[in-house]
């Protein structure tokens, strides 16, 4: 086989139907839109219109409260961390900050405020660790084995306290 002779699967591609081009086309004339009206027009979107009936959203009780300031941390749990030091990502001798925590790829991109340690998993080697927040059960762990946890305010809390 060549790459001149490679095709698409029978069937893949859907040739999409052509509106508006004739009678015979069995979707001329108003293109399957109907009569004339606000929905037979172009660039209309009624998502969550009902027609004048309260619309599903709002007859739903609400319930709850979510607070749009609240502070984001990006978990890192103890089997994770321990994994990285293994593969040299990270250095057990050296105090393990948040710098070298996003350094590593321990931590994912998004708007996190800081670090938080959890439990989960398993940690052999005794590190020295400064966090912007860590579990009861992760400080436990650390210090178990030796290390010991620095817990350091966030971020956004820094500023704000500057300011």
């Amino acid at each position: 086989m060549n790459l001149n002779e490679l095709r698409d699967n029978e069937g893949s591609r859907y040739r999409k139907k052509r509106l508006g081009r004739g009678i015979g086309s069995g979707k001329g004339k108003t293109s399957g839109k109907g009569v004339k009206g606000q929905k037979a027009r172009e660039g209309v979107s009624l998502n969550g219109f009902e027609g004048g009936q309260l619309p599903l959203y709002r007859r739903m009780p609400k319930r709850g409260f979510k607070n749009i300031f609240r502070k984001e941390f990006a978990p890192v749990n103890l089997g994770k961390l321990d994994r990285a030091i293994a593969d040299g990502k990270l250095k057990a001798d050296a105090t393990v900050t948040e710098t070298a925590l996003r350094e590593a790829g321990l931590v994912g991109t998004g708007k996190y405020v800081g670090i938080r340690l959890l439990a989960g998993g398993e940690l052999t080697h005794g590190v020295n660790i400064e966090v912007a927040g860590a579990s009861a059960a992760a400080i436990a762990a650390v210090e178990k084995v030796g290390g010991s946890v620095k817990v350091t305010a966030p971020k956004a809390e820094a500023a704000a306290s500057d300011a």
